[in-house]
């Protein structure tokens, strides 16, 4: 290994930073200059317009992990939200990855009121750095209601005890990308066998994943919701690169996050075993989309998530 730490100082660290970096500045209100924008809500001071800053947490290509900047763009949302509302809870987002992060950077983050209705609540948040957009989001929140009731039922998979965490297998390969595994905060567990350095199983365009943070959360809704949509980035568009054979290894692979949507049926604590069902409907014209749904594991559905990613592949 390249550093003198075990897997789980790492993973207990990586944790730590996790935690830290939702923990965002308040800058107040105020203007916001956004090169190539013309959207005037975000470029011209407002009482309207909150602001925040949060740092990044370091990556081995040196880009920002999308699902790092997804969570803490919900996070400033959910922070003009919640003592004005409370109880009033995120129900759906919707982001565009616009322009890679720069890991070395923090991200400021612009959120504009748009709507406070009887019952629901909007927000729109612009991430930047260097005066761009680097993530555009939209979510909505809803407060507490009744109505009709009904969800999928989860697919019958072994439980996560009878599978092998993927950073115990990584755990003793010294290279980057193992180094990165084994110290990811969230613990992995293939039904169908991982995709790292090859895929083994069917080439089929689904898989199951169990996972679960590596520590608690607590019973914040608002935190476990931003803390899901960090860990919702990770293996999305597997499925995609299952179906084709083709390894995260595979140097001939382009691939980068396109958006992220993600509806949240019930808010759930990430620390518990979850079930993140997979598949991809299509794909093509160099981009692959992958939709997943996310059960506890007594087979309550609590989130549904789409994903379309750049997939290329060179000489292809």
């Amino acid at each position: 290994m390249t550093d003198d730490l075990t897997p789980a100082e790492r993973q207990a660290r990586s944790l730590a930073d996790l935690l830290s970096i939702l923990e965002l500045r308040e800058l107040g209100t105020g203007r916001i200059t956004v090169t190539g924008v013309d959207d005037v809500s975000v470029g011209v001071g407002t009482p309207h317009i909150d602001v925040y800053e949060g740092d990044s947490l370091k990556q081995p290509h040196n880009r920002v992990y999308g699902g790092q900047v997804l969570a803490q763009s919900l996070t400033a949302a959910n922070l003009t939200i919640r003592d004005e509302h409370p109880g009033r809870l995120p129900h759906s987002l919707h982001a565009y990855f616009l322009r890679p992060g720069d890991d070395t950077l923090p991200i400021r983050f612009s959120v504009e009121r748009m709507r406070d209705g009887r019952s629901f609540s909007a927000r729109r948040v612009h991430a930047l750095q260097h005066d761009r957009t680097i993530l555009s989001l939209t979510v909505s929140y809803q407060d507490p209601a009744g109505g009709l009731d009904h969800h999928d039922e989860m697919p019958e998979v072994p439980a996560p005890e009878d599978l092998a965490p993927v950073a115990e297998k990584f755990a003793t390969i010294d290279h980057p990308r193992a180094l990165h595994l084994v110290g990811r905060p969230v613990d992995h567990r293939y039904v169908e066998g991982d995709i790292t350095l090859q895929v083994d199983s069917a080439h089929a365009a689904r898989q199951d994943v169990w996972f679960r943070l590596l520590g608690e959360v607590g019973p914040d809704p608002y935190r476990q919701a931003s803390v899901l949509a960090y860990m919702s980035d990770y293996t999305l568009l597997e499925s995609v690169l299952r179906r084709h054979g083709r390894s995260w290894m595979d140097p001939s692979l382009r691939v980068a996050s396109l958006d992220h949507s993600m509806w949240f049926h019930r808010i759930v604590d990430p620390s518990q075993w979850l079930l993140y069902s997979q598949d991809s409907p299509s794909a093509q014209g160099g981009r692959g989309l992958g939709v997943g749904k996310v059960f506890t594991r007594d087979g309550v559905l609590t989130t549904t998530i789409a994903q379309e990613g750049m997939v290329r592949v060179k000489g292809g």
